[in-house]
């Protein structure tokens, strides 16, 4: 009997023993991913190159503060290389709780290593073609390092079905949409011709996809592409910190890798983000740049004939990054 009870207290303070442990090892964890702590040190993307601008930032980054790029692929399920569809920088400042949002239009004529001048677009799909989808991105972020002088320190890449799920995943959203868009190359057959008038609008994944991917239709173009897809990133932002939700953000976040097509950003770094945007307020804290440009039909290096290519702002563009994208 007495033997008995020795076992059973020697399993008791085991269990104990491993009790504390865990919670320790949950109080750590967690204050490892309080976003003061978690963002001490941040990669940067760029580091290695030998090609800076004249504005290009200096690689040492300042805790708290560092630039993500959002990169949305035409790539479709089952293929292996795409087009940059879409591309967004969002400088984040923890310290100053603000975020600068500078989108870089895919028609803007960039440089790549080894072909020449082409269009933003073409770059990470070439590279993809050639040497595989890393090197793809990498020459994407490296081309827009050199275009703007920024330096990435995180990229989260994803196409239309990964961001149909991601919205589906929160229940839909509010969104506002600024002017008419007709969806003249819809994703799915069936809203072709279809009209979004001006105004908010409750909208599921699928027509999220639709919205943002229209361009032809719209009287600027890409830079009205541009805002819809700003309008769809605030009413995500909006949706998933809703007081009522904001309980399940950290299931959310643990799921957004199944909608992304890659990212060197870990489920701790989005983890860390979303306890730091707990009290986010896109309307307030989220200020959105837009660089202005020249369209002018231009040699292609790689596609060996002449198109439409954007001349970005230097002056423009330079100001803005120095002002609002610098760490």
């Amino acid at each position: 009997m007495k033997k008995r009870k020795k076992i059973w207290k020697v399993i008791g303070i085991s269990f104990l023993v491993i009790l504390i442990l865990a919670v320790g090892g949950g109080v750590y964890a967690y204050k490892q991913l309080q976003p003061e702590n978690h963002f001490k040190n941040v990669p940067v993307v760029n580091a290695n190159s030998n090609k800076k601008t004249d504005s290009s930032q200096d690689t040492k980054v300042q805790n708290g503060v560092f630039n993500i790029l959002l990169i949305g692929s035409d790539e479709r399920k089952g293929q292996n290389v795409g087009h940059s569809d879409s591309m967004m920088i969002v400088h984040v400042d923890l310290n100053k709780k603000e975020y600068h949002a500078m989108s870089i239009p895919r028609d803007t004529r960039v440089h790549l290593d080894g072909y020449g001048y082409t269009k933003l677009t073409s770059v990470q799909y070439i590279k993809q073609a050639t040497d595989g989808q890393q090197k793809g991105i990498e020459a994407a972020i490296q081309a827009i390092t050199e275009l703007t002088g920024v330096n990435i320190n995180y990229y989260v890449e994803t196409n239309y079905q990964g961001l149909q799920g991601m919205v589906d995943a929160i229940g839909g959203i509010e969104m506002n949409v600024p002017f008419d868009v007709k969806l003249t190359h819809p994703w799915y057959p069936e809203n072709k011709n279809k009209v979004i008038n001006a105004g908010t609008h409750s909208v599921d994944g699928k027509m999220v996809t639709e919205i943002v991917h229209e361009r032809y239709s719209l009287k600027n173009g890409e830079y009205d592409r541009q805002r819809l897809q700003e309008e769809a990133l605030v009413g995500i932002a909006k949706k998933t910190l809703q007081p009522s939700n904001v309980t399940k953000l950290p299931a959310f976040v643990k799921q957004i890798p199944n909608f992304l097509i890659a990212s060197n950003m870990t489920t701790a770094d989005m983890l860390s983000l979303g306890m730091a945007a707990k009290d986010f307020d896109p309307t307030k804290q989220l200020k959105y740049h837009q660089i202005s440009g020249q369209w002018k039909s231009m040699y292609d290096d790689i596609l060996k004939n002449n198109n439409d290519q954007l001349i970005m702002d230097k002056e423009q563009l330079k100001q803005v990054v120095s002002q609002y994208f610098m760490n």
